[in-house]
């Protein structure tokens, strides 16, 4: 039972270790061998942009999480900067830099320049036709009109950065390089981005269509992403306005593909994507969906409200873990309705809704005083760089959140599959999305637990072999003797979502599972291979993954190394997945004493354990330190075997799960910001307990 519960541990263990992205694999979307797996189906948002300063940082960071696409706004008040006057140097650079590190780009346009704007039409000659003979009829050779500024925008910047367009011919980019994809405006069912009726952002998108076409007949034009927040259907409305106009029929109903957003709520994602599509079914319709912003920002980390105890107070807000649990499940809902693909909003938490320059330092609350901006949204899967404009004071910057592991996870797992619908099962315990049929190569599902208590869920063996995928690793799986594979799923955790759907408890189940099962002939390569990817060695400029703040300290020496058979298939095998503590601890204050003066090492302690325990308990540890303690090393002794690692967190309390009949000792060490590790090289026991 030992090797069993620590198998997956190790792998994550070895992946800290390696310093590996954990997902660098061939692919047929880049070059082969080289170390990144670009996803067609997965992509996230404000990688680079015309206000973010080049960073070739930041691309790698993406490129080694396996996207494959990147969003953000392209300004016409930026591009346009007075009539007729046009500064592409800001986006050729962006443009550029998504061309060169191998990301396709999903443009959104949007924004008018004051001298195009109109109180009543909301952009000035948006009903003007579209080509300069008085009419919206598309032929080749036509001229736009000059009367519509919106449509010679969108043609201009799609005749500019579309491939074989005037930067491709600048840059001499070989066929395909280039835009493609542009979205038309965001969010337009929300005020705070569109203003005006229906009607008008259906004769924007209309425009739009017809322009984008004229410049690049293979451009897709999408529908910008409806956050469906009231009950208004805006796709419904468009397309009725649609079905009256006697040129939607041959301009493909002016979409080529339909954009939602989703927030805070798994289920949400795939309840959006079956709205979309059967809205388009009731027009005899089919477009690509695209989920292309969903998140949930972090309350426990900068800069989020770390000193709010209370749900109440955080509404449609997540722990760290919680925000990489919901990555996996939205996605899984979304692809499970459809979705040709899902984006993660965002990369860094960048500046959110707030004006450029906007940060504090990390404290607990007393800095919201007189109406003073003391929390901002920590929607990040890295943690924001010192050189950030905002929030750029965090005591790990540029370190990754456990999301940045989950989406990993969803590359190197599902986000190579074709695209095509999953089959959902929900039941009072648990969740399970499958993807693929036994007459398939694979099958995939995705699993967690929707209760306040673990559950083992099981699922009927009809594969060949198994491997088994959380945020902890990879264990390789055999059925048990009555032919089922099961697997320990860790409670959800409470976060006071408003109207949960019939029966759940959160919005956010528990950490999800991967099970994938393998139907072919062809075994799976061996587990290294799983960990490391195609490319045994990846160049040194591919960066490590820390998930804690100093997860890429050297293990400290006497640290033991996993045994080989630890990483085999295991008959009857039960994956234990540690749940997280419902109350993640306060982040610490800043160290008393600089580290670049700390030379003491911690003083790790334990707190005591009962006598006896029930199988799940929670463990607390701590160090006492004169400056910054960053990182815990936890072991576990089972009876009289070896001291094994349990977990490696800047956290201060854990839940294990044991085994009745079962002692457990456990020990600590703790290492500074000095990089001070403590004394107790040889773990000592600094508490005990019994599983009765």
């Amino acid at each position: 039972m030992r090797m069993r519960a620590y198998a997956g541990w190790w792998c994550g263990l070895l992946l800290l270790m390696m310093g590996l992205p954990g997902a660098a694999q061939e692919t047929t979307t880049g070059t082969p061998g080289e170390p990144y797996l670009r996803s067609d189906r997965l992509g996230i948002t404000h990688i680079g942009s015309a206000e973010i300063p080049a960073d070739d940082a930041r691309y790698r960071q993406a490129l080694a999480l396996g996207a494959g696409w990147t969003r953000y706004p392209f300004y016409w008040y930026r591009l346009e900067t007075a009539p007729g006057v046009w500064d592409w140097s800001a986006y050729d650079r962006v443009v550029i830099d998504d061309v060169e590190h191998g990301l396709q780009t999903n443009a959104v346009l949007l924004g008018i320049p004051a001298f195009h704007a109109s109180a009543d039409d909301i952009i000035r000659g948006l009903n003007e036709p579209v080509f300069a003979d008085g009419s919206d009829v598309p032929r080749a050779g036509k001229s736009l009109n000059p009367a519509n500024p919106w449509a010679l925008y969108v043609y201009q910047v799609v005749q500019r950065y579309k491939p074989g367009g005037e930067l491709a011919a600048l840059r001499a980019w070989v066929s395909g390089q280039g835009v493609r994809v542009w979205e038309i405006w965001n969010e337009p069912d929300l005020p705070l981005f569109w203003s005006g009726s229906i009607r008008q952002y259906a004769r924007l998108l209309k425009v739009a269509y017809l322009a984008a076409h004229h410049a690049d007949a293979e451009a897709l034009v999408m529908l910008g992403g409806l956050l469906y927040n009231t009950e208004e259907n805006w796709l419904a409305r468009i397309l009725a306005l649609y079905s009256a106009d006697a040129l939607a029929a041959q301009a493909n109903y002016f979409m080529d593909a339909v954009a939602v957003h989703a927030y805070g709520y798994p289920w949400r994602s795939g309840w959006l994507v079956l709205v979309v599509r059967e809205t388009l079914e009731a027009y005899g319709l089919e477009r690509p969906i695209w989920l292309n912003e969903t998140g949930v920002s972090a309350w426990d980390d900068y800069p989020g409200p770390v000193w709010t105890r209370s749900p109440a107070e955080r509404p449609r807000t997540a722990t760290i873990e919680q925000q990489a649990w919901y990555l996996l499940q939205s996605a899984a809902y979304a692809w499970a309705e459809g979705a040709d693909k899902v984006f993660y909003h965002q990369l860094y938490d960048d500046c959110g809704d707030q004006p450029a320059g906007t940060t504090f330092p990390p404290h607990r609350g007393e800095l919201c005083v007189g109406g003073a901006l003391c929390y901002g949204s920590a929607f990040g899967l890295y943690r924001n760089e010192t050189t950030s404009v905002c929030y750029n004071q965090h005591p790990a910057p540029g370190t990754a959140r456990p999301a940045a592991r989950a989406y990993q996870l969803l590359a190197q797992v599902l986000g190579q599959r074709p695209a095509g619908r999953g089959r959902v099962t929900a039941e009072t315990a648990y969740i399970a999305i499958q993807f693929g049929r036994p007459s398939d190569a694979e099958r995939v599902t995705v699993v967690w637990n929707r209760r306040f208590e673990p559950y083992t869920w099981s699922m009927p063996a009809t594969g060949t072999a198994a491997r088994l995928f959380t945020l902890e690793g990879v264990l390789a799986l055999t059925p048990e003797a009555d032919g089922t594979y099961r697997v320990l799923l860790p409670p959800a955790q409470p976060d006071n979502y408003p109207s949960l759907e019939r029966g759940d408890v959160a919005a956010i189940g528990g950490p999800p599972a991967l099970l994938v099962e393998r139907f072919s002939a062809e075994p799976f390569p061996p587990l290294a291979e799983l960990v490391q990817g195609v490319v045994a060695s990846p160049p040194t400029a591919l960066p490590a993954l820390p998930l804690d703040p100093a997860a890429a300290t050297p293990t400290p020496p006497g640290a033991a190394v996993a045994p080989a058979q630890s990483l085999e298939p295991t008959p009857g095998a039960v994956l234990l997945i540690p749940p997280t503590p419902t109350l993640p601890p306060l982040p610490p204050l800043q160290p008393t004493v600089p580290p670049e003066q700390d030379t003491r090492p911690p003083v790790p302690f334990m707190e005591p354990l009962p006598v006896v325990s029930p199988v799940t308990f929670l463990v607390r540890w701590g160090a006492q330190d004169d400056g910054q303690v960053v990182r815990y090393l936890v072991w576990v002794k089972v009876d009289a075997g070896d001291w094994l690692p349990w977990l490696e967190t800047a956290r201060t309390e854990g839940y294990y799960t044991g085994v009745p009949g079962s002692l457990y000792s456990f020990a600590v060490w703790a290492v500074d910001a000095a990089g001070n590790w403590s004394d107790n090289v040889s773990p000592v026991a600094q508490a005990t307990t019994r599983v009765e």
